[in-house]
C-alpha cells in the first residue's frame, strides 16, 4: 500500500495550494483519509479528513473555512486545496489513512509547504 503526496511549494501569504495524495494497493471503502501537518519544532497535528465511501468531512478549526478536503475514487485520489494560506500554515504535510482515529494505518511521505510573509 502506497500514499503519495505532492503539491507543496513556496507561495506569499494569501496565496494558494493544491495538495494530492494519490494511493495504491488497495481500496480504502470505510476508511477515512486525512491530512496533518508539522511545523518545526512542534507536534504533528490533524489538518483534515474525508470518508472515501460518504466524502464526510472534518477540519481542524484552524483551516476551516480556507482548506477544503476532497477525493476522487476513480483516481484513487484526494486532494487538499488551501487557500488564503498564512506564514502559520508551514509546515510538512502528510497524508495517511485509517480507519479510525487517527487515522494512522498507513502514511505517505510529506510534501513542505512554505508561507511566506
Amino acid at each position: 500500500v502506497q500514499l503519495q503526496a505532492s503539491g507543496g511549494g513556496l507561495v506569499q501569504a494569501g496565496g494558494s495550494l493544491r495538495l494530492s495524495c494519490a494511493t495504491s494497493g488497495r481500496t480504502f471503502t470505510n476508511y477515512r483519509l486525512a491530512w496533518f501537518r508539522q511545523a518545526p519544532g512542534k507536534e504533528r497535528e490533524f489538518v483534515a479528513a474525508i470518508t472515501w465511501n460518504l466524502g464526510t468531512t472534518s477540519y481542524a478549526d484552524s483551516v476551516k473555512g480556507r482548506f477544503t478536503i476532497s477525493r476522487d475514487n476513480a483516481k484513487k485520489t484526494f486532494y487538499l486545496d488551501m487557500n488564503s494560506l498564512k506564514p502559520d500554515d508551514t509546515a510538512v504535510y502528510y497524508c495517511a489513512a485509517g480507519t479510525h482515529w487517527p487515522y494512522d494505518r498507513y502514511w505517505g511521505q510529506g510534501t513542505q509547504v512554505t508561507v511566506s510573509s
